[in-house]
């Protein structure tokens, strides 16, 4: 034996045990505990808990790894090998899918088109997406109650570019998303009403039009006013929407609908107005003009590309799995006793 090969077999030799160890089932147990408890951290926590998910993940992946590569039984057995790469590529695949998702929610009035800010959003630290790419605009929206305020399905028609430019229309729901980017957009059951503004500044610059997002309704059916800012102005208003009656009637099937006949109650400091449409009042800088009532729907968006690769992996981890099963069942009897010719009957 050569003197060369001697330092060759050692670490061989210690690569070997470093792979056994990695590969230990005491390992895998222990991994298994920091997993759960970064689950029950990841549900019970307010913030980002993404490396509470993907640490314990990778650490299994690595697990994983070690195991296939230093068990003879998984090269002489095809299905258990694929099986085993499967579950690896699930495992890699959710750490991935941690690191890049996005979770969002916006607020849409009416006729006006999305430009790609969110009111909240939660990501990965890898998340480089084309939100700022998405266009679409709500078109409207149907909401059908039964009696007893039972809310049914939403149907928002939406307006949207696709990736050449054009405009192209679609019909989604709570279950039906428009999907742009890779972006799925869902209506929530937020939505409620949108007073619209024009701010005309004094000296003749441009107006800008905008709307004040009531609390949600019928959620809120008691609550419909709110504080906002006039824009560049710094002026602070408080703003209520009053109407008669129920606009949903509870005792019957109805639907989600605007007031038919409504006032505006603005208030900025100790002077007060009530508006109805088309009317207007002067304040220092400028004259706000009250242009109508309008409705905003509420939007949750998601984005995890690993979604397709996840169902193609669990698929063909079963796949395998039972091909394994198959064929370690029907090489013998399931009972273990040979049947022999004949039909069995006495």
């Amino acid at each position: 034996m050569s003197a060369a090969s001697t330092p060759s077999r050692a670490l061989r030799g210690r690569l070997w045990r470093l792979l056994s160890r990695l590969a230990s089932l005491k390992l895998t147990l222990a991994i298994l505990v920091l997993l759960a408890v970064g689950v029950v951290a990841a549900y019970l926590s307010d913030t980002r808990t993404v490396w509470a998910l993907v640490l314990p993940l990778t650490l299994c992946a690595i697990n994983l790894m070690a195991a296939i590569a230093s068990n003879g039984i998984f090269r002489r057995q095809l299905p258990l090998l694929v099986f085993h790469l499967c579950l690896l590529a699930l495992i890699v695949l959710v750490a991935l899918g941690r690191m890049t998702y996005l979770k969002g929610q916006l607020e849409l009035t009416d006729g006006t088109w999305f430009e790609g800010q969110l009111s909240a959003v939660e990501a990965g630290p890898w998340h480089f997406g084309r939100l700022d790419q998405v266009r679409f605009a709500s078109d409207g929206f149907r909401i059908d109650y039964d009696p007893g305020m039972r809310r049914g399905p939403t149907r928002n028609a939406v307006r949207f570019l696709d990736a050449s430019g054009a405009v192209g229309q679609a019909v989604i729901g709570d279950q039906t998303p428009l999907t742009l980017c890779g972006y799925r957009f869902y209506t929530s059951h937020n939505k409620g009403f949108a007073p619209t503004f024009a701010w005309t500044p004094a000296g003749g610059a441009g107006s800008v039009t905008g709307s004040v997002h009531l609390p949600a309704y019928p959620l809120h059916e008691y609550r419909q006013a709110r504080n906002w800012r006039l824009p560049e102005s710094g002026i602070e208003a408080w703003t209520m929407l009053q109407f008669d009656g129920a606009l949903i009637d509870p005792e019957r099937a109805d639907e989600f609908k605007l007031p038919a006949e409504h006032v505006l109650v603005l208030r900025v400091g100790d002077r007060r107005w009530t508006l109805q449409p088309g009317q207007y009042v002067v304040l220092p800088g400028g004259r706000l003009t009250y242009q109508g009532l309008r409705a905003w729907m509420g939007y949750t968006v998601f984005y995890d590309w690993t979604i397709p690769w996840l169902l193609a992996a669990a698929v063909s981890a079963t796949v395998a799995l039972g091909w394994h099963f198959w064929r370690k069942f029907a090489s013998q009897p399931w009972d273990g006793v040979e049947v022999p010719d004949g039909d069995g009957n006495a």
